[in-house]
């Protein structure tokens, strides 16, 4: 059922060139001035003329033969051949119901949540989840779904592994043996939710290593790893049993051995640290052992000793929560793993999840699944313990033996300092907006994200006093092995109605008629990119086809570098009908969140969480005089306030 649509998903289409070029100085064009205009519009004439149509030839002969004409070189060059760490700039983090409270036991609240998410694996085996439909009749594409569980990112060692079976031999055989090894991309700009693109050092993809199956999940708790069996002969253990079990690890006395309670912050730290380290340190003898039990785990589960919880009368709560899951204290998580499930001491859970083997809807998908599961299905004591009695003969988890040298001490000492470096200059402001939510959005006639995102640019010219170029993600799932494409949305109608609320002397009837202009071409520019048409995702495979073939392009170079000084993203919910949320309204997750993409910008997240509510993730650097993420969420809240007032009194839909 799952991949029952598969083989009839359309090919991404591979767009025009002159199209890609029109769409894409219309993009710019609010934010260069016209001597600035005019350079990038005699570039763009020039690449369309002369460099474009011998790139877009080889282009279109990969997509004959790719099942996707982006999807490898965007995992390849995008996400594993970065070396810069994986905490704050790639990895994001995704928050429980808030408004709700389960059980406050850690142990029992983790019984019931990892015992759900491997009834969902075994769904995801048997291919008996639905697929997901846009509109609830067009078919999405699946197959991000394959590696969400029994999946590690593994640092690439300087010889180079491949990023993929096969991927390297295919691109060489469209593109020609004579292209340079590999592409080197610029430092900056290409997307907005990863970490730099490419290092200087191009021979050292990570590899995303997939199998098939595992039976066991890897734990952390004060400084010591454990193995915990998830079955006991060929029965998955009842969720009473697993509480058993992580109650055994929180009562487990023993003392981390000597270096590995921050063992995990090689994860955390550069990309050649961590593959250098793992060779020298972890391919022979009982290391070895140990680091498999973790990399071959279905997952990873971090038991916390501090607790974290949303308090609507406390607003800092939410943030202090949102930097807790986005990068703990940089070794409490093991950031390769394809997702880590962070059980705070109070029973609040949390993911930190690792963004190369797929986007945030497909683990959002798992999430509402699971917590579903957890309180309408297997559900809880009157104690709060998990139903059912539990096997007290079962084997206790088994404590994983290492042997760290001094050598290698010294080398997660510095990755620790290197991610908490990057930790502590985050600014995080989480939010929940209670004036209106998509309810009263709909009775103003337009998009509910089309909205959020006018108020974004709205916000961001009261906070900067200038627009800059803006990132919203959107999916390209309608076709096969479809990721993500870009909305730019920072427009000439967006800027137009934003500086006309700033002179303050317009009539709301106008300023109403700008908002929808505004409006409106945003819901088209992402119906374009959903559907393909898009600028980004071809430009970059131009660029990369340009680089394999040794060809220069000014006009791509200066794109490509340009950076997002506002990358933003909606959270998908309610994909998966779990629960009726009239009926149940507080059983609301806040969605999640990322860091900071450029250095002097900010990076937004937001939830419209049902009908009455908005949640907002906003993160900026410390290190940045020019951005604040708490003025900037305050200029957000006014910003939704004064366009909702737009649309309020007797005349305002005339």
């Amino acid at each position: 059922m799952l991949y029952s649509f598969q083989t009839s998903l359309p090919k991404l289409p591979v767009p025009s060139v002159p199209a890609t070029v029109q769409r894409y100085l219309e993009s710019v064009r609010p934010l260069l001035d016209d001597e600035e205009y005019y350079r990038m519009e005699v570039l763009a004439k020039e690449f369309q003329d002369k460099t474009a149509p011998r790139l877009q030839k080889y282009l279109v002969l990969k997509s004959w033969w790719a099942t996707n004409y982006v999807s490898d070189w965007w995992e390849e060059y995008v996400y594993l051949r970065s070396r810069a760490p994986l905490v704050v700039n790639s990895n994001y983090y995704v928050m429980d119901f808030v408004l709700i409270k389960n059980t406050n036991i850690q142990a029992a609240r983790l019984g019931n949540v990892v015992h759900a998410m491997i009834m969902y694996r075994r769904k995801l085996d048997r291919e008996e989840i639905k697929p997901v439909m846009a509109l609830g009749i067009v078919p999405m594409c699946s197959y991000q779904m394959e590696r969400m569980f029994n999946t590690t990112r593994i640092p690439g060692k300087e010889t180079g592994t491949g990023p993929q079976p096969g991927v390297r031999a295919r691109a060489r055989a469209v593109l020609g043996p004579s292209g340079p090894s590999p592409p080197t991309l610029p430092a900056r700009g290409l997307h907005a939710r990863c970490p730099p693109i490419c290092s200087s050092s191009p021979n050292v993809p990570d590899l995303l290593q997939h199998l098939s199956d595992s039976r066991h999940v890897a734990v952390y708790h004060k400084g010591r790893f454990f193995k915990l069996w998830l079955y006991e002969g060929s029965q998955l253990l009842k969720p009473c049993d697993l509480e058993l079990q992580f109650q055994r690890i929180l009562d487990d006395p023993s003392p981390p051995q000597p270096g590995e309670e921050k063992l995990a912050a090689l994860t955390a730290g550069g990309r050649l640290e961590w593959a250098q380290a793992r060779q020298a340190f972890f391919s022979s003898g009982k290391n070895k052992a140990a680091l498999d039990a973790i990399e071959r785990a279905a997952f990873f589960v971090a038991l916390d000793e501090e607790s974290h919880h949303y308090d609507p009368e406390d607003e800092a709560s939410l943030s202090l929560y949102g930097k807790a899951l986005l990068h703990g204290n940089c070794y409490n998580r093991w950031f390769d793993k394809s997702f880590t499930v962070i059980a705070f001491k109070n029973g609040q859970l949390g993911l930190n999840t690792e963004h190369a083997w797929a986007d945030a809807p497909i683990i959002g998908h798992l999430w509402e699944f699971v917590l579903g599961t957890e309180t309408f299905h297997l559900g809880y004591t009157e104690t709060g313990h998990c139903q059912g009695k539990a096997n007290p003969a079962l084997a206790a988890p088994q404590r994983l033996q290492w042997d760290i040298p001094e050598q290698c001490r010294a080398v997660i000492e510095s990755s620790c300092q290197v991610a908490t470096a990057l930790a502590d200059d985050v600014e995080l402001y989480c939010f929940q907006f209670l004036p209106f939510g998509k309810g009263l959005i709909k009775k103003c006639r337009t998009s509910p994200d089309a909205f959020v995102q006018i108020a974004l640019q709205l916000a961001h010219f009261r906070d900067r006093g200038k627009f800059c170029l803006t990132y919203e993600a959107s999916m390209t799932r309608m076709f096969r092995e479809g990721r993500t494409e870009t909305v730019r949305s920072c427009t000439s109608e967006s800027t137009a109605f934003v500086q006309a609320m700033a002179e303050g002397s317009r009539m709301k009837a106008d300023l109403r008629d700008l908002f929808r202009k505004a409006s409106k071409k945003h819901q088209n520019m992402y119906r374009l990119a959903m559907t393909g048409a898009g600028i980004d995702r071809h430009l970059f495979c131009l660029y990369v086809v340009s680089k394999y073939l040794g060809v220069s392009s000014p006009f791509l170079a200066e794109v490509l570098s340009e950076p997002w000084r506002l990358s933003t993203s909606q959270i998908a919910q309610f994909q998966i009908r779990m629960f009726d949320p009239d009926k149940y309204p507080k059983h609301l997750g806040a969605g999640g969140g990322f860091g900071p993409v450029a250095d002097d910008g900010y990076g937004v997240s937001y939830m419209i969480a049902g009908e009455n509510t908005i949640f907002f993730h906003i993160s900026s650097k410390f290190s940045s005089s020019e951005t604040n993420a708490q003025r900037f969420g305050n200029h957000i809240r006014q910003a939704l306030l004064d366009i909702a007032d737009l649309f309020q009194g007797p005349k305002a839909d005339s």
